[in-house]
């Protein structure tokens, strides 16, 4: 079978959740800002609303042909990355939509084929690249500097063993497959076969993000959002790691208002003078233990939700790098 939108192995986390959050009403807009196999944008289209589905995967799109071609002008297939969602939208007399939706990281029909590289579940070519364009993961370690590819280990991977790693990857390039990393990975912290983490995964983790920018699309897909949601919009937005998470957590926390305050040991923080784009977001929630026994990728899973105000966007400022 091909790993399509029907497939079954790839239901998306929280979805239950995230439409709740959304309370769709018939006729609405919505943006699935992660198209990838389909799953938020089917209960979205069963909600009655009309869909544009963002996703930077030439796979996705390709596959999601037989889906939009279903569902008509409610689905509308759009293969860009969601950082430029308010442009995109524009382009299609798009002015103003009821929800956002982003499920961030890796999907699961990317991880599931060795030949995209993002997984050593499977032996497969070093390549990592969401949008199938540019610097591959083979490529990008071929070149990159130890000091370098150490301190994105570290950043992007929370590994502390990050200079061992790098000193061992640099001695032993060229890599060409997933394999061969992992392997490389495992001699270099002293791996123990059965232990219940495997090693590389901070660093295939962190070699991903970095060659996908995906942090800076994150904080710029935020940003797209704020400027396309119409007053009352809601967002929801799904994480998987800490990284991620803390971006959403401070960008709702700045653009509500409500960030923390001082301290009998601290001082205040001080409050931003913009009116609020968001109403106080809701408590993040995370999977159950029904969800979690069906679906083990949602325990990590994070969703924070957000209603935008009337309040007029605030500057867009654009990421210049990780």
């Amino acid at each position: 079978m091909t790993a399509g939108i029907a497939d079954s192995r790839h239901e998306p986390v929280l979805l239950d959740e995230v439409i709740a959050a959304l309370a769709i009403e018939p006729g609405e807009i919505h943006v699935d800002a992660t198209y990838g196999a389909g799953g938020y944008a089917r209960a979205m289209l069963a909600c009655g609303a009309t869909v544009y589905a963002f996703d930077r995967d030439p796979d996705a799109i390709a596959e999601g042909a037989v889906h939009a071609e279903s569902a008509g002008d409610a689905l509308h297939l759009v293969p860009e990355r969601f950082s430029r969602m308010r442009e995109a939208l524009a382009e299609r007399d798009v002015d103003a939509v009821d929800g956002v939706t982003f499920d961030i990281g890796v999907s699961s029909m990317q991880l599931d084929r060795a030949e995209r590289g993002f997984s050593f579940q499977g032996d497969g070519p070093l390549d990592m690249r969401m949008d199938q364009a540019g610097e591959s993961a083979a490529e990008f370690l071929e070149t990159v500097d130890e000091t370098m590819l150490a301190d994105i280990i570290f950043a992007l991977g929370e590994e502390h063993r990050s200079r061992r790693i790098a000193r061992a990857i640099v001695a032993a390039r060229p890599i060409a497959s997933t394999g061969e990393l992992a392997a490389i990975v495992r001699k270099a912290v002293g791996h123990r076969p059965g232990a219940p983490k495997d090693p590389a995964t901070r660093t295939f983790q962190a070699i991903r993000i970095h060659l996908n920018r995906e942090l800076d699309e994150l904080r710029d897909g935020l940003v797209a959002a704020e400027h396309v949601l119409a007053a009352g919009g809601r967002l929801a937005v799904v994480t998987f790691h800490s990284l991620e998470d803390r971006i959403v957590k401070r960008f709702l926390r700045e653009r509500s208002g409500s960030g923390p305050g001082g301290s009998r040991h601290l001082p205040e923080t001080a409050q931003d003078d913009r009116p609020p784009t968001f109403d106080k977001p809701a408590k993040p929630v995370r999977a159950g233990q029904a969800e979690l026994a069906r679906n083990p990728r949602a325990r990590s899973a994070t969703l924070r939700t957000a209603r935008r105000t009337d309040a007029g966007a605030w500057p867009q400022e654009r990421s210049e790098s990780q």
